[in-house]
């Protein structure tokens, strides 16, 4: 990255090295901390979208479609899935009986907390071994990312070339 200008720098070349640095770091606390569960039983979009309900239960298949960027169909395929697998439930909306609402079994929500818990004690060691001027830098930037990543959600999706979102195998992008 350039250093002559680091406010002003190159915006491509610092997009660039922050998702390789995000990327790495996200692949290293996953290799540290595991997989809630094995690779082969759970695809990488299935992972997120049980981090999803985890994080927003009671989210409807459409909410959920929405906010992974993906087709309404392919949620719903996901879905079908995990409640084969005994992780998800789905539920009619009270209020409009057409509206699914998506909630974790009880077994899944407690291995998916020990999983992201494990992953937060990972990287919490290693940055309470970082200085303390990088543990601050550290501090200041997350603001700075949540409001990258909400200028993300803003921009229009980019068409996605034809893959198998619902194989059963592992996305390794997606379970960090």
């Amino acid at each position: 990255m350039s250093t002559d200008n680091p406010a002003g720098g190159d915006a491509l070349e610092l997009a660039d090295e922050l998702l390789a640095a995000v990327g790495s770091l996200r692949r290293q606390a996953r290799r540290s901390a595991g997989r809630p569960w094995p690779a082969e039983l759970v695809s990488g979009a299935q992972s997120e979208l049980v981090r999803l309900v985890r994080r927003q239960p009671d989210v409807s298949v459409a909410e959920a479609a929405t906010e992974l960027g993906l087709a309404a169909n392919t949620v719903s395929t996901l879905v079908r899935q995990l409640v084969e697998a005994g992780l998800l439930v789905r539920a009619s909306d009270s209020q409009d009986r057409r509206i699914a609402r998506l909630r974790l079994t009880d077994r899944a929500r407690h291995r998916v907390e020990r999983w992201r818990d494990e992953r937060a004690s990972v990287v919490g060691r290693a940055v309470a071994r970082l200085p303390a001027a990088d543990r601050a830098a550290l501090a200041r930037a997350v603001p700075v990312l949540s409001v990258l990543a909400a200028g993300l959600a803003a921009e229009p999706a980019a068409p996605s070339p034809a893959a198998p979102t619902t194989a059963l195998t592992t996305g390794d992008h997606a379970d960090g």
